[in-house]
């Protein structure tokens, strides 16, 4: 075994370490009895409604990441980079390290001849702070309609200069580091926008299904910044770390305990079934992706 090999295995055991423990103290706080009760009573019909609003956001999310493929000169179909997509979104949720999806994503390309891999990188990571950015506009968007957080000291400014210029960043690190991607901002940052809707949405009626009355905006706040945790490459798919964002929250929020852990529980389970798709694509073989200039590394 190769050192490589070893210090993935060592990564993913990490990770899943990390990940029970934050379960571990979640389930020692909130009693699990209580979680899997909401859990399986939810209404299957939302249910439903959640997991084609998560897809959505996801086929609109390929869209976004093919815009910054074209612009490097990397010409697949829609269709070709969709199943890409999936593929990379089931390797993201299993694979060691937090971007394992899309560096397979990139190995597959290369190895077709249909990129080089600093441009076809230099798009993947353009297409996530493309993504990140617009999460972070909207969560700060949303907590600026929460009067219980702007009575928090601080929070309230903090927003609204997050809300002016988190865009305008985006705009200048783009133009700066990555040039050659400049020309899709305007198309990528308002899939961005539908993609994050998508996301709300999802989230929405997963909170309908478990029974939610009120307060969806204080879910919907910790969502979003569960969100954002959950991006750090620390817990394998954000297991752990959506709980222990939801369990801390609801202290400054109105929120249930248990819905909202039952709420991370069926997110991540939308998340997980829709990336058995990616699992079910890769074992079959990749159609032709059509000709494609190839882009020597520089």
């Amino acid at each position: 075994m190769n050192k490589l090999k070893k210090k993935d295995i060592a990564k993913w055991l990490l990770k899943f370490v990390l990940s029970a423990t934050a379960l571990f103290f979640v389930f020692r706080i909130v009693d699990p009895d209580a979680i899997f009760d909401a859990i399986f009573s939810a209404d299957p019909f939302y249910l439903l409604l959640a997991f084609l609003a998560f897809n959505l956001s996801k086929v609109l999310s390929a869209f976004r990441l093919n815009h910054y493929y074209s612009a490097i000169g990397v010409k697949i179909s829609k269709k070709y980079n969709l199943l890409l997509y999936y593929i990379g979104m089931f390797y993201n949720l299993f694979l060691p390290g937090s971007v394992g999806g899309d560096a397979y994503k990139v190995y597959l390309l290369r190895q077709q001849g249909l990129g080089g891999t600093k441009k076809l990188l230099m798009a993947t990571l353009m297409d996530r702070l493309s993504g990140l950015a617009l999460l972070v506009l909207l969560t700060f968007g949303l907590v600026l309609f929460s009067s219980r957080l702007l009575e928090m000291p601080y929070i309230g400014p903090l927003s609204l200069s997050g809300l002016f210029f988190i865009l305008p960043l985006f705009w200048i690190v783009n133009r700066r580091f990555f040039p050659e991607l400049f020309t899709v901002i305007l198309p990528t940052l308002h899939l961005s926008f539908w993609v994050q809707l998508g996301q709300l949405l999802c989230a929405f009626f997963i909170l309908a299904a478990i029974g939610v009355e009120g307060g969806y905006l204080d879910y919907l706040i910790l969502f979003m910044v569960s969100s954002v945790v959950a991006v750090l490459p620390f817990t394998l798919g954000g297991v752990g770390a959506r709980e222990l964002v939801f369990l801390y929250g609801y202290q400054y929020l109105l929120i249930e305990e248990r819905l909202a852990i039952a709420f991370t529980f069926l997110f991540f389970s939308t998340l997980a079934v829709s990336s058995l798709a990616g699992l079910a694509l890769s074992l079959l073989p990749l159609p032709e992706s059509g000709p494609s200039p190839v882009i020597a590394d520089e």
